[in-house]
């Protein structure tokens, strides 16, 4: 035993308080485990955590429920009262996503056409990012996969992000009747700037992991993809140049034509190995480790100040209109996405809708079906 740990002993009060909201965080889809904490040389701190906050319903790519947010806000609670934790790692289960947002299917089968009870989700939802943004302890957002829609929103409000780079972002709640109002359209500006905050937030096209790293809304990237035991880059993005010869960004731009059928093929060959994702965390956490925690909780604090104005501004503006648009375009567009399918289509008819609202048509139930892409098209 230390001299340190001794005095810590012999001083430290003989039972302390508890100031945790629930004894455990037992939600089904959330995951809370204490890991050991890693000196940078690899071994194991005892007495010293970091806590992995994960989404875990990988049928639904993550999705959140209305019982996952209650479990995320507990568990960021939990975790920034841990005396013995240094760092949150927010992920999510398997490879394929860290969350593509809120559950279509729950949104589809119980708040459509509910604005009152739509009304009280989005209170649970506010008060789980903003949990995330008082947190006590650095939050690094470990992106295993896809982080789009609302997935990629909450992701904006960690302190830190590191992603494997076969993972994608974007936006696509235009599309579905909804817009990002839970953080994205408070935060990303701050981050980006204005046109590619706007870009990302209308146009709905999906960003490779290399793209996010060049916009500045990673920290880090690594390599996920494994051919023949080595690490390779995203086969499907272009990473050996920065311009093209108009002396446009290409770099983490995805490839087209043959270039990208080929990297279509080179993904057949490989595995996806999360490995260095890993050791990318457990370094970023190490380094954090070994500071002064109050001035580390402080600094955030600070960093973390126009992130929170942003959101405080606007919250609840945002909850009155979403709640109010679960009525008519949500309404529309979250049954299309649930009902849908891949031959179907999971989009409305947006032409027939603009010619329908041009004529003064209102949003009635026989409208929203007339609306679905199982109908005929023009």
């Amino acid at each position: 035993m230390s001299a340190l740990t001794a005095l810590a002993e012999r001083t430290a009060p003989k039972n302390l308080i508890d100031h945790d909201l629930v004894a455990e965080v037992l939600t089904p889809g959330v995951l809370y485990q204490k890991r050991p904490a890693k000196h940078p040389s690899g071994r194991e701190i005892a007495g010293l955590f970091n806590a992995w906050i994960i989404l875990d319903n990988p049928q639904q790519y993550n999705a959140y429920t209305l019982d996952m947010l209650k479990g995320m806000q507990l568990a960021f609670k939990k975790a920034s009262n841990a005396r013995d934790v240094v760092c949150v790692v927010w992920t999510g289960s398997g490879d394929k996503a860290f969350s593509t947002g809120g559950s279509t299917k729950e949104f589809a089968e119980y708040y459509a056409g509910n604005p009152q009870e739509f009304r009280q989700y989005l209170a649970v939802f506010l008060d789980m990012l903003s949990a995330v943004l008082a947190c006590d302890k650095p939050v690094i957002n470990r992106v295993n996969g896809m982080r789009v829609g609302g997935g990629d929103e909450i992701g904006l409000a960690a302190d830190f992000t590191v992603a494997q780079d076969l993972a994608r972002f974007g936006q696509s709640l235009p599309k579905f009747g909804s817009v990002p109002l839970g953080g994205l359209t408070d935060i990303l500006p701050l981050m980006v700037g204005a046109q590619h905050a706007i870009a990302v937030a209308v146009l709905g096209n999906m960003f490779s992991a290399h793209k996010a790293y060049r916009l500045g809304l990673i920290h880090d990237l690594v390599p996920a993809l494994k051919i023949d035991g080595v690490y390779v880059p995203n086969p499907l993005v272009i990473c050996d140049r920065t311009y093209d010869s108009f002396g446009r960004y290409v770099y983490g731009e995805y490839k087209t034509g043959a270039e990208y059928l080929a990297g279509q093929e080179q993904m057949k060959r490989g595995t996806v190995d999360l490995m260095a994702l890993d050791q990318c965390v457990d370094d970023l956490c190490a380094t954090l480790m070994l500071t002064f925690p109050g001035a580390l909780t402080r600094t955030l604090e600070e960093m973390r100040k126009a992130k929170i104005r942003a959101w405080n501004d606007s919250k609840q503006n945002s909850r009155a209109w979403l709640a109010a648009n679960i009525m008519t375009e949500a309404r529309a567009g979250f049954r299309a996405f649930n009902e849908g399918s891949k031959d179907t289509g999971r989009e409305i008819d947006f032409i027939a809708l603009r010619q329908a609202l041009a004529k003064g048509a209102p949003w009635t139930d026989e409208l929203i079906e007339n609306l679905m892409p199982w109908r005929n098209r023009q």
